[in-house]
């Protein structure tokens, strides 16, 4: 009679141990059914689902393999199990998919025990559990470093707004972020990142910066930080804003984006998507002059932002042409996408305003990024407590893969 077995094995990770236990089970005619493998700090342990045929002998399938491994000094765990049980677990395999990623400098045990708190009271099954950020030493955490850990869920949320407003309270509370999304084919199909550039790509808003040169920057901050929190229309607080820049000499252009730094990890990310393949974009409600900077810094290849009017060398106090608000925004993300012939859910946005909602409510992955409270209860994902290059995260890349494309970019015919 056929028999369903379950192997584990556990132990010091060396060459040879799945070859060691397939051999046994491929003399007796095995079937593998599931198989599966992890190893932390050198150590392994293996698991692997069978089917042995009639006419074979479980027991002496058992007895090889424990000799096989006994010389490489490895533990084997032995479960018979049932077709009934077999057969339920593959009916389970239709069930949704669910991806939860924790990001933080450094991950406690807390994190983990708050986290999967939260999936168990929505009836979510861990099926996988992977780092993704590479390994810190213990006596140098600094300031940027990254940890991030994935939890691959399966089953169906009692209450989906629910899981989403617990894991985003959790955050707040355990200084954290925390990301939930459906594991779906586009999740690892996204083709176009689309970006905000003023507090997003940069550490700084520029018409803030141009207003401190004017001499009204706190005036100018003050509305600013107001129409970013959503508390005041953003076309009209953006002409007023403009009005106070009026007569500012355009020489200053150059002093303020020579000052200008990239927010942690933008090159890092950029690079990275560039090698992938992506199609990059900044869409801005600040102006293209600072936007052309940025762009041939980073190599972005779409920039669509406000182009400031300038005669007899200075400020006017007016934009050419349709001001870039949110709406514009996200006509310009369906513009592009389907320009590249890419769907909307195959697309990346990420802003800190909120201008940014209308974009990051239609992208595939909207990602509020170091955002307002507003903005971040809002989009479906934020990030806060790393740089940008924790994007990558989310997009299920771990730093080994990073480096990896760093050290090997991709070349057509590859």
């Amino acid at each position: 009679m056929r028999e369903i077995l379950l192997i584990n094995v556990a132990g010091e990770d060396k060459p040879g141990i799945t070859s060691a236990v397939s051999r046994v089970l491929d003399e007796h005619g095995a079937d593998i059914l599931d198989i599966g493998q992890a190893v932390i700090h050198d150590n392994l342990n293996l698991g692997i689902l069978v089917m042995i045929p009639d006419g074979q002998q479980p027991a002496l399938v058992q007895k090889e393999i424990l000799f096989s491994l006994h010389a490489m000094d490895m533990r084997v765990r032995f479960q018979s199990i049932s077709e009934s049980s077999y057969e339920h677990w593959v009916d389970q395999q239709g069930k949704p998919r669910h991806i939860v990623t924790l990001l933080a400098r450094r991950v406690a045990a807390h994190h983990i025990a708050r986290v999967t708190a939260v999936t168990v009271e929505q009836g979510l099954n861990i099926d996988k559990i992977t780092r993704l950020s590479g390994r810190v030493p213990l006596e140098r955490i600094e300031a940027n470093t990254k940890a991030c850990v994935e939890f691959s869920l399966r089953g169906v949320p009692v209450d989906l707004t629910a899981l989403r407003a617990s894991l985003l309270e959790l955050s707040a509370e355990l200084d954290i972020d925390i990301a939930y999304q459906e594991d779906n084919i586009y999740r690892r199909n996204r083709r176009l990142v689309v970006f905000d550039m003023d507090s997003t790509l940069i550490e700084a808003e520029v018409i803030d910066e141009l207003a401190r040169e004017a001499g009204v920057g706190e005036e100018v901050a003050a509305i600013t930080e107001a129409a970013m929190r959503g508390e005041l229309d953003f076309k009209a607080s953006f002409s007023e804003r403009m009005l106070l820049l009026r007569g500012l000499d355009a020489s200053v252009l150059a002093m303020v984006a020579a000052r200008l730094k990239l927010t942690e990890g933008a090159e890092t990310l950029v690079s990275t998507l560039r090698q992938l393949g992506y199609r990059t974009a900044i869409l801005s409600g600040g102006f293209d002059y600072f936007a052309q900077h940025i762009q041939k810094q980073l190599g972005i290849d779409y920039i669509y932002a406000n182009h400031l009017e300038v005669v007899d060398g200075k400020m006017t106090g007016r934009v050419c042409g349709e001001v870039v608000d949110g709406q514009r925004k996200a006509q310009l993300l369906r513009e592009i996408a389907a320009s590249e012939n890419i769907s909307l859910e195959q697309v990346i946005a990420v802003g800190d305003g909120a201008n940014d909602l209308p974009m990051l409510s239609i992208a595939g992955l909207g990602i509020a990024f170091r955002a307002k409270p507003l903005v971040k209860a809002t989009a479906k994902q934020s990030i806060s407590k790393l740089g940008l290059d924790g994007i990558l995260y989310l997009m299920g890349l771990s730093d080994r893969d990073t480096l990896l494309w760093q050290r090997e970019p991709y070349r057509l015919g590859d």
